[in-house]
């Protein structure tokens, strides 16, 4: 879909889960246009932050934003000093270098390092322990459901062929 300007609208979505336990990342992604309702939405959490969640512009180091343009949303709001620098250094630094990854990868192509938004809304556990596996996972996972996002993944005969399951609950009947 195309604006009146030629912009591409269309939005890729993607998600990804990597590692276990309270290190564990969980990444959702958004990806479109600026010009589009990625824009739209990207600006709009830009500007109106909430309790415990103010979303921020991902940078591979002070100064030095990532390409798209990435505003990080957190899922968990800063459960202590400790959490909070969970959050703003490793996990922080994992989604920039994952979508610096994703780029040099081609799941984002170059030229739509200037012209789109990406939000990556992050979930780090209020109980993680160690920066470097934080880092770590939340930088694969950040890689993961960008590519995932441009496949247009998961594939439905896998959605449908799926029983219900996730970390922190299985149904009784998946119970062995």
């Amino acid at each position: 879909m195309a604006d009146r300007a030629g912009a591409d609208l269309t939005v890729q979505i993607g998600e990804s889960f990597v590692g276990d336990g309270v290190n564990a990342a969980h990444i959702n992604t958004v990806l479109g246009h600026r010009d589009g309702p990625a824009g739209t939405a990207w600006a709009t959490a830009l500007a109106t932050p909430s309790a415990g969640h103010v979303p921020f512009v991902a940078v591979l180091r002070p100064s030095l934003p990532v390409k798209p343009m990435t505003l990080f949303v957190t899922k968990a709001a800063p459960a202590s000093d400790d959490h909070g620098l969970l959050i703003w250094g490793p996990a922080q630094a994992g989604v920039a270098a994952g979508v610096a990854d994703a780029v040099a990868e081609g799941s984002i192509p170059e030229p739509d390092t200037s012209t789109h938004v990406l939000i990556a809304a992050v979930w780090v556990n209020p109980g993680a322990d160690d920066a470097d596996t934080v880092y770590r996972n939340n930088r694969e996972a950040t890689r993961t459901a960008l590519a995932n996002g441009a496949q247009d993944l998961p594939l439905l005969e896998d959605v449908l062929a799926a029983s219900p399951s996730n970390p922190f609950y299985t149904p009784p009947e998946e119970r062995a």
